[in-house]
């Protein structure tokens, strides 16, 4: 028999997920600003790109957040 669906839990961890992504949005960032001049243009592009593909998860990590917390309110 399965696991009963326990979302007792979801919103911490999509906030620690959150959390780890800006930390490594920011990493990325700092990275390009301070070595920006040494790395090829390849991998300057790379990090840009992630970090586009960042923000795209922390936007949709905040929707489930709101949609996690609305759930657990409703029980």
């Amino acid at each position: 028999m399965p696991k009963p669906d326990d979302r007792s839990d979801n919103v911490e961890h999509l906030q620690e997920a959150v959390q780890n992504t800006i930390a490594n949005f920011r990493e990325a960032k700092d990275y390009l600003y301070e070595y920006g001049d040494e790395i090829s243009e390849g991998e300057k592009e790379q990090i840009v790109e992630k970090n586009e593909r960042r923000k795209k998860s922390i936007s949709g990590f905040r929707a489930e957040i709101k949609d996690e917390a609305a759930h657990r309110n409703q029980e």
